[in-house]
């Protein structure tokens, strides 16, 4: 073979993606299949009963596809593995409810914000009738659960340093105690505290409009494709217009009727 006839076929095969190779939107759009990664963590993802792959960036991931003209192809990882198989070309898209952070940014390029989550309040609503305000619960009288290792615990000490922060090995020690009134209230990631509330209704609340400490998840894709970026902003914009994103969100995090559809694989 010839130089020349060499690096032709170099070329050539460098201009074919494959399942190793980062993907721009215009390959995306050619090769007909979007490969979005997702994160096992209901109602982000989660296995139905069947087998099937349900949950918000699961619905997210479709409508995206679908409004491209293309199919969804989702994988599953863990949420530490998703950058780096982002960078290795596994995959093109993140939609795993992501926090956006300068440090992923120095990695991955993020779309604006579609998703709000964050570290909530959830209070037992006997233990805290006569608390009106956040600033009452700051009182040694008091005592906030959260789980060891995490953030919450700081932010109980931040917050209301005057109160006593009970920490827990699990989340679902600590949810028990607040059930139990066994503390007044509990620090956790949404949805979590929306989940007790809902689950226990009567006897657990959500009372802050906000999470105390919000995060916001946004798109992640490969560096240098701006047109890639400006189509997932545009959809966001257009479907929080629309109300889907809203409306999805609300179905997932804010009720309880998704579980029907896990089944026999609903968490115990």
């Amino acid at each position: 073979m010839t130089r020349t006839a060499l690096t032709i076929l170099l070329l050539t095969l460098a201009a074919i993606p494959g399942q190793g190779t980062a993907r721009d939107l215009q390959e995306v759009l050619n090769t007909g299949t979007l490969r979005v990664g997702v994160a096992s963590f209901p109602p982000w993802a989660a296995r139905a009963g069947n087998g099937e792959l349900i949950g918000f960036e699961v619905d997210v991931a479709k409508q995206l596809a679908a409004d491209m003209g293309v199919k969804a192809a989702l994988s599953v990882y863990d949420v530490e593995r998703l950058v780096p198989a982002l960078e290795a070309g596994e995959i093109d898209l993140i939609a795993a409810g992501l926090t956006i952070t300068p440090e992923r940014a120095l990695h991955v390029n993020f779309s604006q914000p579609y998703a709000d989550t964050g570290i909530a309040l959830a209070t037992n609503l006997e233990r805290t009738a006569n608390v009106t305000d956040l600033a009452t619960l700051d009182n040694e009288a008091y005592s906030i659960a959260a789980v060891e290792g995490t953030v919450a615990v700081q932010l109980v000490r931040r917050l209301l340093p005057r109160a006593k922060v009970a920490v827990f090995p699990s989340a679902e020690a600590a949810s028990s105690a607040l059930v139990a009134g066994a503390v007044h209230g509990y620090l956790e990631d949404e949805p979590v505290p929306t989940f007790l509330a809902l689950d226990n209704p009567g006897v657990i609340d959500v009372p802050l409009a906000q999470p105390l400490l919000l995060s916001r998840a946004g798109f992640a894709v490969n560096k240098g494709d701006p047109d890639f970026l400006a189509f997932l902003n545009a959809w966001i914009t257009a479907r929080e217009a629309d109300t889907w994103l809203p409306t999805t969100m609300s179905y997932w995090f804010k009720s309880l009727r998704w579980r029907e559809r896990l089944g026999d694989a609903r968490p115990r």
